[in-house]
């Protein structure tokens, strides 16, 4: 008996070590020796995990970042240029200077501007209720107002305006994630540059209707007229499915496309009041007072 559980151990002992050898050959055989360099520039990212990246989370767009060595597609929307600018210099490489981005709702559909002809009921999502129903006002693209983006942004960024129905973005809060981008069903909110001194100029509609229906919906619907088009002199505006569309690489924020636009559809955002002509006071008449 005494032998029989000897002979068992002695077994069971042997079979262990043979199995630790086995595994020991295995694992050097496979093994992955992990670039330093990668926990180095993970610390060096602001640690959100937003995906703005277009990678999993940071330390997936640190391992990206050391396995391709290369900057240019490459960058983190938080951290911004001075972050890219720490990592470029622990690669050994060059971090070019990038125009900071913000995201922009393109809906002025508020409601004030596209009232009210039918009401929703269902679940509270603009991902739902895209499948179902053009939204209250009948407008088949606008702004739905049911909040995906705001549920979507980790940064406390963005907000329904309980006066307009509207999402409104805060200048100091976005980092440009492109979070409430992806969340959006319609395609209303898009990141564009930021512009010197936050000032932008871009055409707050998508509805790509004919100008009558898209004007019966909303009273600043882009009715596709093309005077825009025809102003602009940097060739910065396009007119392509009855919808304008400002290219913010070719704009100079001249705003001369603004006073032109019937509906009122193209937004400035952040410029100084505009300076009253001469001419035009002149065709202000005079207050008649009753004597």
């Amino acid at each position: 008996m005494n032998e029989t559980i000897l002979f068992a151990v002695i077994s069971l002992s042997a079979i262990g070590v043979i199995s630790a050898v086995i595994l020991y050959f295995v694992a050097q055989k496979f093994k992955v020796i992990e670039d330093p360099r990668i926990d180095i520039v993970n610390e060096k990212l602001p640690g959100a995990n937003c995906g703005g990246c277009g990678l999993a989370g940071c330390r997936a767009f640190a391992e990206e970042l050391v396995k391709t060595g290369d900057l240019s597609k490459l960058n983190c929307p938080v951290g911004g240029s001075d972050t890219m600018k720490e990592i470029a210099a622990v690669l050994g490489l060059v971090a070019e200077e990038k125009d900071p981005m913000i995201a922009v709702v393109r809906c002025n559909g508020s409601r004030a501007n596209a009232p009210q002809k039918v009401s929703y009921e269902g679940a509270s999502s603009c991902a739902f209720a895209h499948y179902l129903s053009a939204g209250e006002s009948g407008c088949p693209n606008g702004c739905l107002g049911l909040g995906d983006c705001v549920v979507s942004c980790k940064f406390d960024a963005i907000y329904i305006s309980e006066e307009t129905g509207l999402p409104v973005v805060s200048d100091e809060k976005c980092v440009a994630c492109g979070a409430c981008v992806t969340a959006c069903p319609r395609s209303i909110i898009e990141l564009r540059k930021k512009g010197k001194k936050d000032r932008r100029i871009f055409v707050s509609c998508v509805n790509t209707e004919k100008g009558g229906p898209a004007k019966k919906n909303c009273s600043v619907a882009c009715i596709g007229c093309g005077k825009c088009v025809k102003e602009c002199p940097y060739e910065a505006i396009t007119l392509v499915n009855n919808l304008a569309y400002i290219d913010y690489d070719k704009c100079r924020l001249c705003r001369k496309c603004e006073p032109v636009c019937p509906t009122g559809a193209i937004l400035e955002l952040n410029f100084p009041p505009r300076k009253e002509k001469a001419g035009d006071a002149e065709k202000t008449p005079e207050p008649v007072v009753a004597g």
